[in-house]
């Protein structure tokens, strides 16, 4: 039965997909978060799909001052958004919090944000009850911020779909690839993708922090942002751009901020318009600045 449901949801994501040209593309800012509610997303979680009994994800009115949302990581799933997006800068500012979960209680502290995300929901299971969908991951871990993660998901009959991005990328002392803005282009299919300071010696554990993080420390607001240009997406942590990847295959869908076994408060999601120089028309690598031209 599971599977079947799946199949349907997959044949009508795949009719969606045919409606890529109608995803949005903002002209101005888009508060996805509008400090009230979370009326732009959907909820997804294991097992209970587009319900939330447990109410992992919330608005609270006060964290430092203002509202934000919780989320509780007590279940896999995410925050989706209604609407599919192209084009856009995506602006979010977050905070953890002190739970941690089951499997995850003693690790790194984890979640995530996926864009262009593909497909049906929980497509990267087989039968429809994964937690993710197929997307290209701007990851957010203690450590770890910034990596790319390529959502592998599945289509109706099952086959595994990869998505392709191709970086700058060496390999780090342990051979990991690893975001170099003067190393040769490399594509990848699928995998992880380092941040270009994230430390050798990582370890997954509660509290990690490397030597050269430019994630904020326990307790303070991390601002993370996702440029999707095209086929090119570029993540800045803190005003910092920590790696960056052209050739997508995927350049558009929704996008899904994870719940992965912590504890994590978003005050700010918003999207804003690209802002194009002659160099970002491009399709091609490029060496990139080493901050955002973002206002901070």
């Amino acid at each position: 039965m599971r599977l079947l449901a799946f199949a349907l949801a997959a044949s009508l994501a795949s009719a969606a997909a045919g409606a890529a040209d109608e995803a949005v593309s903002p002209d101005r800012t888009i508060r996805l978060f509008d400090g009230k509610s979370l009326d732009a997303f959907y909820t997804w979680l294991v097992d209970t799909h587009r319900e939330d009994p447990l109410r992992v994800f919330t608005v609270v009115d006060q964290v430092d001052g203002a509202p934000a949302v919780r989320i509780s990581g007590d279940r896999w799933g995410g925050l989706v958004t209604r609407e599919a997006y192209r084009d856009y800068h995506l602006v979010v500012e977050f905070r953890w919090g002190p739970a941690t979960w089951g499997e995850r209680r003693n690790a790194t502290r984890d979640s995530g944000v996926l864009v262009h995300c593909q497909g049906p929901d929980g497509n990267t299971a087989a039968d429809g009850n994964g937690a993710w969908m197929r997307s290209v991951e701007a990851q957010v871990i203690e450590g770890g911020t910034g990596d790319f993660i390529l959502v592998a998901g599945h289509d109706a009959s099952g086959q595994r779909l990869t998505p392709r991005l191709t970086v700058r990328a060496g390999h780090d002392r342990d051979g990991e690839p690893i975001y170099d803005p003067k190393a040769e282009p490399r594509e990848f299919e699928g995998g992880r993708i380092n941040w270009f300071g994230r430390d050798p010696d990582w370890q997954d554990r509660l509290g990690f922090r490397g030597k050269q993080d430019v994630e904020s420390p326990f307790g303070e607001w991390t601002r993370l942002e996702v440029i999707a240009d095209a086929d090119r997406v570029t993540n800045v942590v803190n005003g910092t751009v920590v790696n960056e990847g052209v050739r997508s295959s995927l350049t558009s869908g929704r996008i899904m901020i994870q719940s992965e076994g912590a504890e994590v408060y978003f005050r700010r999601i918003e999207l804003e318009p690209v802002r194009r120089t002659a160099s970002s028309r491009s399709s091609g690598p490029r060496s990139p600045s080493t901050s955002s031209s973002a206002p901070r």
